[in-house]
């Protein structure tokens, strides 16, 4: 964890894209449009949406990346580490809580990169439902292919980027659609 602190030329660039990927999944939309629960899980799983999104563009221009891409996954981190602290998580629990947390993200991360590299889009569905959408009786099946749609645009936006954009840690996520915004009412 405290290798991070270390001076690296990754350390600010990391730090703008997960300041970029927190406002984009902190929108109220997703949470009044989409239908994505207002939850702390519900926000958990929008930032780990994002950041996966973000991860997968940088992992197309391995090893240029790779530190990056490692910086701002440990940000993300620290970043939870500090969260539970303020909300009063006790400090003996708090590395467990971080961990799961970790193995839940790499988790969706695995299922939304299959996801992805399907065709069609019910493996996205599947993914989204499972975890964005877990627990929420019923599953509108409108919001969940509204976000569906969502991602496979965030992804094509994403993959148009110049990596030297995001090297600099600018990030400036294509903008929710009006139709996908409507879908999910």
């Amino acid at each position: 964890m405290f290798g991070f602190f270390r001076k690296s030329p990754e350390k600010e660039p990391a730090r703008r894209l997960y300041s970029a990927i927190l406002a984009r999944a902190r929108e109220a939309t997703f949470y009044e449009d989409f239908g994505v629960p207002d939850t702390v899980d519900g926000r958990f799983d929008m930032v780990a949406l994002h950041a996966f999104l973000v991860l997968r563009r940088l992992k197309r221009d391995h090893p240029a990346t790779a530190r990056l891409a490692q910086g701002l996954f440990d940000l993300m981190f620290i970043d939870m580490d500090e969260n539970l602290r303020e909300m009063g998580v006790g400090d003996l629990s708090v590395g467990r809580r971080v961990k799961d947390m970790a193995k839940a993200f790499l988790g969706r991360v695995a299922a939304y990169e299959e996801a992805l590299g399907q065709d069609g889009g019910e493996a996205l569905v599947a993914a989204l439902r499972r975890n964005l959408f877990r627990g929420v009786v019923g599953g509108d099946g409108r919001h969940i292919v509204a976000m569906a749609d969502y991602v496979r645009a965030q992804e094509a936006g994403l993959s148009g980027l110049v990596i030297e954009t995001l090297l600099a840690g600018d990030l400036a996520f294509p903008p929710v659609a009006a139709r996908e915004r409507k879908e999910g009412t």
